[in-house]
């Protein structure tokens, strides 16, 4: 990477860096974990940078990938453990409704998460999971009949 492209670099980070990070959060409920996701993300796009397009759609893609990697690797070995999962803890913050949000599959939750709290349209969404945009619908409507179900 040029000398031009690190302060272009270095104000995306400054900028994009808390909304990624509260994505990631919201994705994987863990703080440490979301903060290894946005470096991660940022750390592969470096390299690339003066290739990237749209650095907010290609750092919000590769967060959401890396969720959905990092649960999926999560699953493997709890599976291989056969250990019981460890309780999330509540978070002040967040009300019974996020802790429901949290249970859901992984592709529903960045569903729900990337429409309601990102404010992202289906389509993009689509767009981002490599999905199409009814099946997205259909994700969000599912996720929405959990949760309606799973709330007194």
């Amino acid at each position: 990477m040029g000398d031009s492209e690190t302060p272009v670099l270095e104000e995306t980070y400054r900028e994009l860096r808390l909304p990624l990070l509260r994505l990631a959060f919201l994705l994987t409920g863990s703080r440490e974990t979301a903060e290894d996701i946005v470096q991660s993300a940022f750390a592969s796009a470096q390299p690339r940078w003066h290739r990237i397009d749209d650095p907010p759609a290609y750092l919000r893609r590769s967060v959401v990938n890396l969720a959905r990697d990092g649960q999926r690797q999560e699953f493997r070995r709890r599976r291989l453990l056969r250990r019981e999962p460890e309780p999330v803890t509540a978070i002040p913050e967040i009300d019974e409704t996020w802790a429901l949000v949290r249970q859901l599959p992984a592709t529903q939750r960045a569903v729900v998460v990337l429409h309601y709290y990102q404010d992202l349209p289906l389509v993009e969404i689509g767009h981002l999971l490599d999905r199409p945009a009814s099946t997205v619908r259909s994700d969000l409507r599912r996720a929405l009949t959990r949760l309606r179900k799973a709330l007194p």
